[in-house]
C-alpha cells in the first residue's frame, strides 16, 4: 500500500529545538527534532487511529542564533535560540491497527489515512487547528503555518512553473549526529537482537 503524505510550511521569529545535553540553559538544534515535527503535524489535526511519521525537514532560511539574555529579553533563563526560521516539513500517514488487527477507520467510516490527509489539508488551509502549533517552546508561536507558499500565487495568478517563496537555503548543509529518534531506534534494534 502506498504511503499517504502530508506537508506544511512553518515560519516564525523565534524557535528553540532544545538539545538535551545543554539543559538547564538550552541551545537549539538547527532543525526541529522528530518528536517536534510530529507534534507540529498533530497540532493541526490529531486522530488516535492514525500515525504520523515525519520524513523530512527542509531549512528555508539561513540559520541565525540569538542570545536571549544579552538583548534584555523577558526570558528568565539563558537560552540560545534561532531567529527568523522557515521550514518545510513532510510526513507519511498510516493507520493504527485495532486490537484484533482490523484496519483503522476514520470517524466517518472511511479509510483512516486517506480521510486524514483530506481533513488535514482542509484544516491547514482554513487555519483551524487542534491546538496552536509552536516552534519549540509554547511561547514561540509561528507567524505562518499552512500550505507551501509560492511566489506566483502572491500576485493572484498561477503559472505552470511554481517557484517557492522561500526556497531551500543553499548555504545550509548540516549533519546532525544525535537526534533522539535514531538513538532510540538503535537501542530497540539492540534489544531485539539479544
Amino acid at each position: 500500500m502506498k504511503p499517504y503524505k502530508v506537508k506544511l510550511e512553518i515560519s516564525g521569529p523565534t524557535a528553540l529545538w532544545a538539545r538535551p545535553d545543554t539543559l538547564p540553559n538550552p541551545i537549539s538544534y538547527i532543525a526541529p527534532t522528530f518528536s517536534a515535527v510530529k507534534g507540529i503535524f498533530e497540532s493541526v489535526l490529531r486522530w488516535k487511529n492514525v500515525n504520523v511519521r515525519p520524513t523530512r525537514c527542509e531549512i528555508c532560511a539561513p540559520v541565525q542564533f540569538h542570545d536571549q539574555m544579552k538583548k534584555g529579553a523577558s526570558l528568565q533563563i539563558f537560552a540560545q535560540v534561532l531567529i527568523n526560521v522557515c521550514y518545510r516539513l513532510y510526513a507519511e500517514v498510516d493507520g493504527n491497527r485495532g486490537p484484533n488487527g482490523e484496519p483503522a477507520v476514520s470517524p466517518d467510516g472511511q479509510c483512516a489515512p486517506h480521510a486524514y490527509v483530506d481533513a488535514f489539508s482542509r484544516k491547514l488551509e482554513s487555519g483551524r487547528w487542534f491546538y496552536t502549533p509552536c516552534l519549540g517552546w509554547k511561547e514561540f508561536v509561528p507567524d505562518y503555518v499552512g500550505p507551501f507558499r509560492y511566489k506566483d500565487e502572491s500576485y493572484g495568478y498561477e503559472t505552470e512553473s511554481k517557484e517557492f517563496m522561500f526556497p531551500v537555503s543553499e548555504s545550509e548543509n548540516h549533519v546532525i549526529p544525535a537526534f533522539l529518534e535514531t538513538v532510540f531506534d538503535r537501542w530497540n534494534q539492540r534489544l531485539g537482537e539479544d
